[in-house]
């Protein structure tokens, strides 16, 4: 399926630039007119998603992350955030629930909370290449004046 909009954004991986991702995305996803939950359930996913990169994927040094933003005809929301960071050796093991490659501060749920919020994430990656994290939602029909 075609979408009917899109949006790519790209910034540096600073912890600064989760808040602004995930409001761009919020923006994005208001062309379809999403409830507040929704709007707050892919808020979520998408900070989960862009600190994923931030804290795992660069961290010792900068790094260019990339958000691309898809609306299809059947009022899906698609979310990519993709990385050349480190990349992920076993995205099975990464995605249990409670495992973190980062510090005691790091709670191990950020794939488990993306995969709560949105309908399906795929996640792929390479050792050394980066990250491609996709999520979509399929954003609820309401009822005129609703």
């Amino acid at each position: 399926m075609k979408p009917i909009n899109t949006a790519t954004i790209e910034f540096l991986s600073r912890s600064a630039n989760e808040g602004f991702a995930r409001t761009a995305a919020a923006c994005f996803a208001a062309q379809l007119d999403p409830t507040l939950e929704e709007v707050n359930d892919i808020k979520t996913a998408v900070s989960e998603a862009v600190t994923n990169a931030v804290v795992h994927a660069y961290p010792d040094r900068l790094g260019k992350v990339k958000l691309r933003l898809r609306l299809f005809e059947d009022h899906t929301l698609e979310v990519t955030v993709q990385d050349w960071g480190v990349g992920i050796a076993d995205i099975q093991q990464a995605r249990t629930p409670l495992f973190t490659t980062g510090n005691g501060e790091r709670a191990g749920m950020g794939f488990t909370i993306m995969e709560s919020f949105m309908d399906s994430l795929k996640v792929r990656s390479k050792p050394g290449k980066g990250t491609v994290v996709t999520m979509r939602r399929r954003i609820s029909l309401r009822a005129a004046g609703a």
